[in-house]
């Protein structure tokens, strides 16, 4: 696996405010450019292609899942949901199709409702 970038970053001013500025090479939500605009600041952007989009998916999983266990909330949930139907518009997953394979499973292995452990095998 790749090394995270180092995290730079940079202050100038806007007025009498100063503004940081941080690299973060990262997925980042379709309008988040348009708010840090709108906060004054100059975001830094491309357009991801196909390959790098699918890592920085995973990445983006990896990431929202470690705010939910951090912080268990509705909101981090809803992040981890939303980076999950990016991934499966990217794989062509349907949420019909989705929940059919998981129901499958369900209905072979069962869920996780009883609170079973494994402790040995």
């Amino acid at each position: 696996m790749r090394q995270r970038k180092k995290i730079q970053e940079v202050l100038w001013k806007v007025g009498s405010d100063k503004i940081k500025s941080m690299k973060y090479n990262k997925l980042v939500r379709d309008k988040i450019p348009e708010y840090i605009k709108s906060k004054g600041g100059t975001p830094i952007i491309h357009i991801a292609n196909d390959k790098e989009y699918w890592e920085k998916l995973k990445e983006k999983l990896q990431e929202e899942i470690k705010e939910f266990s951090e912080n268990e909330t509705i909101k981090e949930m809803a992040d981890i949901q939303e980076v999950i139907d990016a991934i499966c518009s990217y794989k062509k997953f349907s949420r019909k199709k989705l929940e059919a394979v998981r129901n499958k499973k369900a209905k072979e292995r069962g869920a996780f409702k009883k609170k079973i452990i494994l402790e040995e095998s």
